[in-house]
């Protein structure tokens, strides 16, 4: 059925179409899907956007909230509140879980800068253990699939951003952030020791 042709709901009805929707998704149906993204997106990215306040990761955000509805809205039980409600659940917790994420790792990188700032410099080692780390990571890169590879080097080794990244490519952002993701899963893997 296309979106286009859905039944539009009046204002008391939006919940239990909402919820509809919800189980339709829940059964892998993408038009629903797809018709509950275009009727909830913009509120998702508006609560996530006052949390996150930063545009480009409040877009990565909203996306993130509309992968955990794809993977969750079977679980939605409408005994426990609206669909909205619901969502935006998701959208708060996940907006202050990337806040608190961002915050915990700009702390942790100002606690590593004050501590080598104190810690005598051994040149030779740092240089040594840079070059192995390089060569690892070379070897790590190796297992990624082209396109991965691209993406990532573009975004962390050239001075690009994800949008950019995009646009040098001419492709949709949502894709590269994709492509990033899960290349940045798979080099983790890779790095980590087993």
């Amino acid at each position: 059925m296309d979106t286009q042709d859905r039944y539009t709901p009046a204002a008391e009805d939006t919940a239990a179409y909402l919820a509809g929707l919800l189980q339709e998704t829940g059964e892998g149906c993408h038009e629903a899907f797809t018709d509950f993204y275009r009727r909830t997106s913009r509120r998702v990215f508006g609560v996530v956007r006052r949390v996150v306040v930063d545009p480009g990761l409040s877009e990565e955000v909203t996306q993130e909230v509309f992968i955990v509805v794809w993977q969750d809205a079977s679980k939605y039980d409408p005994s426990q509140g609206s669909p909205t409600a619901w969502l935006l659940t998701i959208a708060h917790r996940r907006a202050v879980d990337k806040v608190r994420s961002h915050q915990s790792s700009t702390n942790r990188d100002a606690r590593w800068a004050a501590a080598s700032w104190t810690s005598p410099y051994d040149e030779v080692a740092t240089s040594f253990i840079d070059r192995m780390e390089a060569l690892q990571l070379m070897d790590s890169l190796a297992v990624l699939t082209p396109l991965q590879r691209e993406a990532i080097v573009l975004a962390y080794f050239g001075p690009l951003t994800y949008r950019e990244v995009a646009e040098r490519l001419a492709k949709p952002l949502p894709t590269i952030k994709s492509r990033i993701r899960d290349g940045l899963k798979q080099l983790r893997g890779e790095l980590e020791p087993a």
